[in-house]
């Protein structure tokens, strides 16, 4: 198993990520995509830190790298939590990209920002028409899309939510 958790999570690593779901679910490290990220060295130390604080493998790649090297994600014996900033990397990487994480069929999202015209589903969990967009493609491909910023604190899955979105 390559990966065991597809997250998406606007905060990418942090405390609730290495603690609360390294718990949950099997994680010797992980892959944090996003472009900005990668390019900004404070940033990019910070999750780091907090990945290997708690004795996890921590990659920040961009999603250009991420294409490069995502063959060698899937043969790794190394179990990685996937994780991108939005809705719409994850789409891209999933859907246009045709990535398939092992046996995980389900994207779990953390928190969204508030942020104009974002549609609340819940505490700390808006997203735009675009982003809603993007976890339809991504549940038409077959994938579970679970809200959820932590193992008990969920407010359900998309075919719940999706009507919000003109679904």
């Amino acid at each position: 198993m390559s990966v065991s958790l597809v997250r998406i999570d606007d905060r990418m690593i942090h405390g609730l990520i290495t603690t609360r779901w390294a718990k949950e679910v099997p994680c010797d490290g992980i892959i944090a995509v996003n472009d900005k990220a990668h390019n900004n060295a404070i940033l990019k130390e910070a999750y780091k830190s907090a990945a290997e604080g708690q004795g996890k493998k921590c990659f920040v790649w961009t999603m250009d790298h991420f294409n490069k090297v995502k063959d060698k994600v899937l043969a790794s014996k190394t179990r990685y939590f996937l994780i991108t900033k939005n809705p719409l990397d994850m789409k891209k990487i999933l859907v246009d990209w045709d990535f398939v994480p092992s046996d995980v069929k389900e994207v779990v999202v953390g928190p969204g920002n508030d942020r104009p015209g974002a549609i609340k589903l819940g505490d700390n969990q808006s997203f735009t028409k675009e982003e809603g967009a993007a976890f339809e493609a991504m549940a038409e491909k077959g994938y579970k899309i679970h809200f959820a910023l932590l193992p008990d604190k969920q407010i359900g899955y998309w075919d719940k939510c999706k009507s919000k979105f003109g679904y």
